[in-house]
């Protein structure tokens, strides 16, 4: 129960990064928030350090390198699927990437689940699918380029959650404390490359900034209107806010990886991690009061079901 607990945390949490990173994105280019909310993820992670410790054994920096690499990977690769679109594809492609690659590694390791557990991730993978589609207004085509884009994005992501997967216990904040720096370090020098050729990464077709979020970044799945973020303080708390809560979701994912010596523990963290839809959903729908589509209702609906199902398997 309290893995299951800690993973659907863990994805709303990300879920409310999602939604303010992407409202952040109206504002300013998406690559750039996705560093400042990195760097500022930072300062909880040194603080729950300095309150809880940690241990930077070789595998936990390892861990932390391959978690780090891979989110910073997924994030911009992100971007250039959104610019090439459309959304309503390649956004449930990411998050269902990013999910069934740890279930694949662990199937391959030989992990074997319940019939109910088996019947309960394929029904979040369904989910997953409905709450992150949404309408693309742009009406881009589906190109290959675009597809192999977001499948790879989607991997990035996985290989996040592999990552923490395989720190050590003993670890505590370590791995994330690795996992992000690096993770600021790329993004930044990303940033700053943008920022140089006044480039147009991490932008819709027609130059509108895609919704965006942090790392372990994934595509907001509800549509962010522009002009709800005003320039100054309040961009900068949303900024802020977008980074405190990504580096608790990572928290929320390593914490749920090692509080079971289960070996189905992976498989579930992973897919229950890529429910992260939900919160923006529902938080774009209280905030911005954007309504939820018929599908999206179903898939938050087949998404506790899975949950309870996870639970009791």
């Amino acid at each position: 129960m309290i893995t299951v607990l800690l993973g659907l945390g863990g994805a709303l949490v990300y879920g409310a990064a999602d939604f303010l990173g992407g409202l952040a994105s109206r504002r300013v280019r998406p690559v750039r928030v996705a560093a400042v909310a990195a760097l500022v993820g930072l300062v909880p992670l040194l603080v729950g350090f300095a309150v809880l410790g940690g241990r930077f054994s070789e595998q936990a920096v390892v861990a932390g390198v391959v978690a780090g690499l891979s989110g910073a990977v997924g994030v911009l690769l992100l971007y250039a699927a959104l610019a090439i679109g459309p959304m309503s594809v390649l956004s449930p492609l990411t998050a269902v990437f990013s999910a069934v690659v740890p279930v694949v590694v662990a199937l391959v390791r030989g992990i074997v689940l319940s019939p109910l557990g088996v019947v309960a991730l394929v029904v979040a993978v369904v989910a997953v699918v409905l709450v992150a589609a949404v309408p693309d207004p742009g009406g881009a085509r589906l190109t290959l380029r675009g597809v192999v884009t977001a499948a790879v994005a989607g991997c990035g992501f996985g290989g996040v959650v592999l990552g923490y997967d395989a720190s050590p216990p003993d670890s505590g904040v370590a791995t994330l404390l690795v996992a992000r720096t690096l993770q600021v370090v790329l993004l930044g020098a990303a940033a700053l490359v943008t920022l140089r050729l006044g480039g147009r990464v991490g932008t819709r077709p027609g130059g509108t900034p895609a919704a965006t979020t942090t790392p372990d970044v994934r595509p907001v799945a509800g549509r962010v209107r522009p002009g709800r973020v005003r320039p100054g303080r309040a961009l900068v708390l949303v900024v802020i806010g977008c980074g405190v809560f990504d580096a608790m979701a990572n928290v929320f994912i390593q914490a749920g990886l090692h509080s079971s010596d289960d070996p189905s523990t992976l498989p579930v963290i992973s897919v229950l991690n890529a429910l992260y839809p939900i919160g923006t959903v529902v938080l774009a729908g209280i905030v911005l009061r954007e309504r939820l589509t018929a599908l999206q209702t179903t898939g938050i609906v087949l998404a506790f079901a899975a949950s309870v199902g996870l639970a009791v398997s």
